[in-house]
């Protein structure tokens, strides 16, 4: 059982095999985004710092759309769902970004809430799918189902590794973001 820390955060395991360490690790990163985005209104969630227009809703609704891409779309080639698959990308390709300011706040955390949720779903049929069928010991080597335009397709280990590394990037403009609205800090 791994401990909770101040921020409310699962800390990943420190002792551990690979697949409980890198989900601990993407679990803390996605904790991480809850709490910078925790308790914030409206104005606070569209606070912009500096040149960029990035804000904490646009984030939230950033880290959802590639929660659903990675896990639902790569992992096991479902077609995009709902909002996603009602976006014109061509015409909008920032649209997660600028439709989450015109969102209450508690809309756009459902969907990261409910995005997460659907991953982590996802993610344990890909893993339940290798096992099955005899990953043997290397099963986060399994392939999605999904190849890139260059027919490569990426391991259920990529995938984790690139969510952690997405989190992580993103949790540093949230760090600065939530600095402006209130001023506070931390990790």
């Amino acid at each position: 059982m791994s401990s909770i820390d101040d921020q409310g955060r699962p800390e990943p395991p420190i002792v551990g095999g690979e697949l409980e360490t890198l989900l601990g690790f993407l679990d803390f990163q996605r904790a991480t985004l809850e709490w910078k985005t925790r308790g914030l209104d409206s104005e606070a969630m569209r606070c912009t710092t500096a040149a960029s227009s990035m804000t904490l809703a646009g984030l939230l609704k950033h880290l959802a759309y590639v929660e659903d891409h990675w896990f639902s779309g790569a992992l096991l080639d479902l077609p995009r769902m709902a909002p996603w698959s009602e976006v014109d990308w061509a015409s909008s390709p920032d649209w997660e970004w600028e439709s989450a300011t015109k969102e209450p706040p508690d809309v756009v955390r459902d969907q990261w809430n409910t995005s997460v949720e659907r991953s982590r779903r996802a993610f344990r049929e890909a893993l339940d799918a290798a096992q099955r069928s005899g990953g043997g010991n290397d099963v986060l080597g399994t392939l999605a189902k999904r190849a890139w335009p260059n027919g490569e397709r990426p391991s259920l280990r990529w995938v984790l590794v690139h969510m952690i590394e997405e989190y992580a990037r993103h949790n540093g403009h949230a760090d600065l973001l939530r600095e402006v609205v209130d001023g506070q800090t931390g990790e």
